[in-house]
């Protein structure tokens, strides 16, 4: 009587069933993770240790009242003497200043500009767009030196003015690029919508745009601001008279630094974490709101 073999079964494996079959595999990427992670941790690292050290350093007592990195003693007294450096406070209050005006500006002229490229075609689209990048792009150097030509072109002189109109220059390319990334992710029905029940287009503008670009408008202003006050390269070429809070560190680093200056930039660091985390607390109550 001869033996009947079973039937092989047509049934392909999953895959599934193979890894059940074959044991874990161990993947290129599951291999690479330690070095990704210690890439991150050391590129947080550099980016955190100079923020730690300033903040610690600022309440460092240093007994020349100058900046010195070795530890003399816990002390408050920089911060409760900010402005007894002669021109640190008058050239804090100057950048801040020029960096909230340049931001309002920059916002003003960059939202109809981003509105503009984005949902309208209009001869000499491409040449704005080539502008607009080329700002971003082009180096500091280059920015600062034709805009003191240009102001020496017209009998301007260099002061307050030449510094808030060349910061206003620079921020609203990148007042540009992010509001044309918000206006890219916004519909134009509900605009449509207004149109239909007889809001007027300044009407629709008012109710329905600006409150949808609002939060776009807000990033924009907020990076306009952050790059003026931090700006030293450019505003170097056209301050003239006027002092900078950059400037002011920029000159008194060759005669010994006073700590104050490590306050004022504690102070501002604490004000941007601050907004941030503000910002991250809103999007979490957005979103669980919307949920």
């Amino acid at each position: 009587m001869t033996a009947v073999a079973p039937a092989r079964s047509t049934v392909p494996s999953s895959p599934t069933t193979e890894a059940l079959a074959t044991g874990p595999r161990r993947h290129g990427v599951n291999r690479r993770g330690p070095w990704l992670a210690i890439v991150y941790w050391v590129v947080i690292a550099i980016t955190l240790v100079p923020i730690v050290a300033m903040v610690v350093y600022s309440f460092n007592d240093a007994p020349t009242n100058r900046l010195s990195f070795a530890w003399n003693g816990f002390t408050t007294y920089w911060y409760a003497n900010l402005v007894n450096v002669s021109g640190l406070g008058s050239a804090f209050v100057t950048s801040v200043v020029v960096a909230f005006l340049a931001a309002i500006v920059s916002v003003a002229i960059g939202l109809p500009l981003a509105l503009a490229l984005e949902r309208y075609r209009f001869p000499g689209r491409g040449v704005v767009n080539s502008v607009v990048f080329a700002d971003i792009a082009a180096p500091s150097i280059v920015v600062g030196s034709a805009s003191l030509s240009f102001f020496l072109s017209i009998g301007l002189g260099t002061g307050f003015l030449t510094v808030l109109l060349t910061h206003v220059a620079f921020d609203v390319a990148y007042v540009v690029v992010v509001l044309r990334a918000r206006i890219a992710g916004t519909s134009r029905v509900l605009e449509e919508a207004a149109g239909d029940l007889g809001a007027t287009p300044f009407q629709a503008f008012r109710l329905v745009t600006l409150p949808l670009l609002a939060p776009g408008m807000l990033a924009a202003g907020l990076l306009a601001l952050a790059m003026s006050i931090d700006d030293y390269v450019i505003t170097s070429f056209v301050a003239g008279p006027a002092v900078t809070f950059p400037l002011f560190v920029y000159g008194a680093a060759k005669a010994g630094m006073p700590p104050q200056v490590l306050c004022f930039g504690t102070l501002v660091f604490a004000v941007g974490l601050l907004v941030a985390l503000l910002n991250g607390a809103l999007n979490r109550r957005l979103a669980r709101t919307r949920g």
